[in-house]
């Protein structure tokens, strides 16, 4: 602080103020930077497969809000609990992803975390079942179930397994496979925009 304040005194007086301000505006952008790298990053919503817990907006196909919901996802909450079923998670999404649409590999996906390692999920009709459970959904809407029928291997170890909310129109782990764990960038604790959608989860 003294170096500073001994570097401002051969400053001209009026332009103290304008090299305080720049100083201020400096560390607060590099605290904002180093916080969303680190702690909490902003996504968007840019299709249908989480609707409607999440929306993506009109006039994309099956999107419901006028604007795409924005999120923040915890980036520090995986280096200290495991993944939770149940969840809605940012991850990268795996090569295989291109199966969807061309260029979806390794882009940025939110999902709802269904499968754990060591699990086997399959679908009878629309119903998930986890080791040949039926797994409980009331976030779901009945609506957006579709009528699969299908099954998948055992989840590796430390490898998790995606679905959308939008059953329907959701492209997910059940087209391209389980997700790494690395991968998984961290469970959304916010919508934080538009207002009306505000929502700590």
């Amino acid at each position: 602080m003294r170096f500073l304040d001994r570097a401002q005194s051969r400053i001209p007086k009026p332009w103290r103020t304008v090299v305080d301000w720049l100083v201020t505006l400096a560390l607060a952008a590099g605290f904002v930077l180093a916080f969303e790298a680190e702690v909490a990053k902003p996504y968007r919503i840019p299709s249908s497969s989480m609707e409607p817990t999440l929306h993506c907006s009109r006039p994309g196909a099956w999107c419901q809000g006028r604007f795409d919901d924005r999120v923040i996802a915890n980036r520090l909450a995986y280096r200290f609990n495991d993944p939770g079923r149940g969840q809605i998670v940012v991850f990268e999404a795996p090569p295989a992803a291109d199966r969807c649409e061309s260029g979806d590999g390794g882009t940025t996906f939110v999902k709802r975390l269904i499968g754990l390692p060591g699990e086997q999920i399959s679908e009878r009709g629309g119903v998930v079942y986890v080791d040949g459970n039926p797994l409980r959904e009331p976030y779901l809407d009945p609506a957006n179930r579709d009528q699969r029928t299908d099954s998948w291997p055992t989840i590796p170890p430390g490898r998790y397994f995606f679905m959308g909310d939008n059953r329907v129109h959701s492209c997910d782990s059940r087209d391209w496979g389980t997700v790494p764990r690395d991968d998984l960038i961290g469970p959304v604790m916010l919508t934080y925009w538009p207002p009306n959608r505000v929502t700590a989860r």
